[in-house]
């Protein structure tokens, strides 16, 4: 047993998977459980996630999440989904009950209303602060904001199951309908039991979702690597593509059926862990890798 996430502030989600271990949890309740509990707290929403995060263009909190097993064919996401302080959950649920993958925008809210989610009022969405930075984007007409955070958590439960579910309000003050690399299987998450093996990503998605840094992890993984050698493989591997002075910010966390954990990044990157053994969950750091060969 064994979780890892994004990000300082995933240490208490990583704890959280701790407890619902210990209680004979699943992987998939473990990180819909955990993540919900971030995902709905506005104090939270400064890092780019869920209730509290930063607004679009128009002022509106729309979330991108999305839930991957490791068993094939299991995965549910919702993209530019307004008025929902646990995106993650319409995720889980679109895996289990919808014919689609992915459901964006009003059809997501539709969907969440005819599962019995409340859409709230966009006002219940936004935090003081989300809506000091709006005010002054539209003052300056630009972001001042540079977060690209987005909330990851993998989870490998008693029964040898990897789950991954990735959650995040989206670049601040992004086009209404702006769609990153969370959602989307390969570039924000990747899980694979056959490759006994999950990775996420997080940081600037405009630029990740080109490289499907996530997949490429898993499939290192799947021909033997660890997951630190994979994670800093794909990192450097995207350094080298696009040269020195296009880097962009990105940080790779992934789980292996082993309960090895490994990262790496393009900034520096502390990211959050337990496994089986461990009396509480810790913090580790990624350096930043930007080496071109």
């Amino acid at each position: 047993m064994a979780a890892v996430g994004t990000w300082a502030f995933s240490l208490a989600a990583v704890e959280r998977v701790r407890r619902l271990m210990a209680a004979g949890n699943g992987a998939t309740h473990c990180v819909q459980e955990a993540m919900a509990e971030l995902e709905n707290d506005k104090e939270t929403g400064c890092f780019v996630v869920g209730r509290g995060g930063f607004p679009n263009k128009a002022g509106v909190v729309q979330c991108d999440a999305a839930i991957m097993e490791g068993l094939p064919g299991r995965f549910g996401a919702v993209a530019a989904l307004p008025g929902v302080g646990i995106p993650l959950t319409v995720a889980r649920v679109v895996m289990d009950k919808n014919t689609h993958n992915m459901l964006v925008g009003e059809g997501a809210a539709a969907f969440a209303k005819e599962q019995g989610f409340s859409i709230e009022d966009n006002n219940d969405m936004m935090s003081e602060a989300g809506l000091d930075a709006y005010e002054e984007f539209l003052e300056n007409r630009k972001s001042t904001s540079k977060n690209h955070d987005t909330l990851g958590l993998i989870v490998l439960d008693h029964l040898g199951n990897i789950t991954v579910g990735v959650s995040t309000s989206g670049a601040p003050f992004k086009d209404p309908g702006r769609v990153g690399d969370s959602p989307l299987p390969g570039c924000g998450l990747y899980a694979d039991n056959r490759a006994r093996a999950a990775a996420g990503a997080t940081g600037d998605g405009d630029k990740i979702m080109c490289f499907c840094p996530s997949f490429h992890v898993v499939q290192l993984m799947k021909q033997g690597l660890s997951p630190a050698d994979a994670c800093q493989s794909v990192i450097q591997d995207i350094c080298h593509r696009v040269g020195k002075k296009d880097i962009f910010e990105i940080g790779l966390i992934a789980l292996n059926m082993k309960g090895e954990v490994g990262a790496a990044s393009t900034v520096s990157f502390p990211y959050t862990f337990w496994a089986r053994g461990m009396e509480a969950a810790e913090q580790r750091q990624s350096n930043p890798h930007t080496h071109i060969d």
